[in-house]
């Protein structure tokens, strides 16, 4: 199998040396410590717009890298930890079909610059199987830190379809990291569902559809671990709890039904400790929002709640459920109509969420409760993804609303944050953005929200618009005052179905 290889470079220009004279007499000349340098653009062959940058120095230095920019929101600043003498310095974020500038500058153990010295560093184009991006609103003074990342679906080209591609892109619309595992020997018909994450380490992790597998990587795109989970099959959602371990949705190999377990995998070991079986907590004969006999709980999503040891899963065709490490149903979040009993004989109707009004009074209309209508002061989800706890304990969740109140009322997505009284056994509903975009940001299936406790903001992504064009969008809204901060739009040439994107996230291409 081909394999790109790195290109190796060996460049140096606009040398800065510091004299003795200018900085005192403890600190050396930069031109006379630097032993060895050299640059290797697309070190690993899978993330073409890297470098490595190693260098050899006579005595123990700290480095800081700069990436030069289009302007002063695009460049890229980051300290390389520790003093030493031999150095391996990661260069991300560089600008596609360019020579980019990248500047070093060397400390002393005492923290006082030696001097600095630049690099050029030149890349290929972009591969044509990426997007379109373009910036429809940016409020760089108000904007949550970092850029956006981006896990692709990927391209699809006479019927054939290239592994997965995430992308991370700057506040101009510039994508300025991807990876690329066409010629890779193990991802290379990478499936990742849902996306990568970032670790709490720094690297990336994601689950792989086609080799069923959970993977580490880092910037490069270099396998680093790898989970196996014997007997089961990935799809859509990997989460790592704070103890290192993962919880994934997958399927049972040999089952009649399909994405309708949960695993827990531990992190040392690989062993898998828990297994939530749904058919058995919840109720497969339940055809409210689906006829699928194979697939009729369809698990989007998994999130661990570890003030309870809880999980909470998102099924698109049933709703949100949470449930006990022993597989017990805590409450769900749905629509009321057509629930009974359990696969273990258990009434499933005490643990439904009664909803509230904005006084905090019960809506008691049957037709609300069972999702026919909407009440002024609260909506269902209907075939929702991502739900997230938030730091106030209440749940956000991006609202799809395909085949809303049964007839596609809207139609529209939502992004929504719901409080959930566990004593009372009701839901409230806090918080929406999305209703009143109407066409324009529905997607009725993939889908992200996340909320930033930081910035105070929402990143409302509805991946698979399909209007006069397939495109997704990436807006963040300010939760207090509704105002969209920043607002993108991702059109791929050629959408996977017609998903453009299932997840995004805001985040520093340096991770530490």
């Amino acid at each position: 199998m081909k394999q790109c290889l790195p290109l190796l470079v060996i460049v140096s220009l606009f040398f800065v040396d510091c004299s003795k004279n200018s900085t005192g007499p403890d600190i050396p000349v930069l031109s006379d410590i630097l032993l060895e340098e050299n640059v290797t653009v697309n070190p690993s062959g899978y993330a073409p717009l890297t470098a490595m940058i190693n260098i050899e120095t006579q005595v123990s230095v700290t480095i800081r890298i700069e990436v030069m920019g289009k302007d002063e929101h695009s460049g890229i600043y980051h300290a390389i930890e520790g003093h030493r003498t031999m150095h391996e310095i990661p260069v991300l974020g560089l600008y596609a079909n360019s020579k980019n500038i990248v500047r070093l500058t060397f400390y002393s153990n005492n923290w006082k610059e030696i001097g600095s010295k630049e690099y050029s560093v030149e890349t290929e184009a972009l591969s044509p199987d990426m997007p379109q991006v373009e910036i429809d609103v940016a409020n760089l003074s108000q904007m949550a830190e970092g850029w956006t990342f981006v896990s692709y679906f990927g391209f699809e080209k006479g019927g054939t379809a290239n592994p997965q591609r995430p992308f991370i892109f700057d506040v101009n619309g510039d994508i300025r990291w991807y990876l690329d595992f066409s010629n890779h020997p193990v991802l290379g018909s990478l499936f990742y569902d849902d996306g990568m994450e970032r670790l709490q380490n720094g690297n990336l992790y994601f689950g792989d559809g086609s080799s069923d597998k959970i993977y580490e990587i880092n910037m490069f795109g270099d396998i680093l671990n790898s989970w196996d989970m014997p007997g089961y099959g990935f799809h859509h959602e990997v989460t790592e709890k704070p103890d290192g371990n993962f919880i994934a949705t997958v399927n049972k190999l040999g089952a009649d039904t399909i994405e309708d377990y949960l695993i827990e995998i531990d992190r040392e070991s690989n062993e898998i400790t828990t297994v939530w079986d749904l058919n058995v907590s919840l109720q497969y004969s339940r055809r409210t929002f689906t006829n699928n006999d194979e697939d009729w709980f369809h698990a989007n999503a998994v999130e661990y709640s570890e003030d309870d040891d809880c999980i909470i899963v998102s099924g698109r065709t049933q709703g949100v459920v949470k449930l006990t490490r022993e597989n017990e149903v805590v409450w769900i979040m749905s629509p009321h109509r057509g629930w009974a009993t359990s696969g273990r004989g258990e009434d499933l109707n005490q643990y439904l969420l009664q909803p509230l009004d904005s006084e905090g009074n019960l809506i008691k209309s049957i037709n609300v409760m069972d999702g026919f209508y909407n009440h002024t002061d609260f909506e269902w989800n209907w075939y929702q993804h991502a739900p997230q706890l938030m730091p106030n304990g209440n749940i956000m969740l991006f609202d799809n609303g395909d085949n809303r109140n049964y007839r596609n009322t809207g139609p529209y997505s939502r992004a929504v944050e719901y409080e959930v009284n566990e004593s009372d056994m009701t839901i409230q509903q806090i918080w929406q953005y999305g209703k009143e975009r109407g066409g324009e940001t529905y997607s009725r299936i993939v889908s992200d929200v996340d909320y930033d406790p930081g910035s105070g903001h929402v990143f409302f992504s509805p991946g698979a618009v399909h209007n006069s064009s397939t495109y997704g969008k990436v807006v963040e809204v300010d939760y207090l005052s509704g105002d969209v901060l920043f607002e993108a739009t991702i059109t791929p040439p050629a959408p996977l179905f017609i998903i453009t994107f299932h997840r995004t996230e805001r985040m520093k291409i340096y991770a530490n």
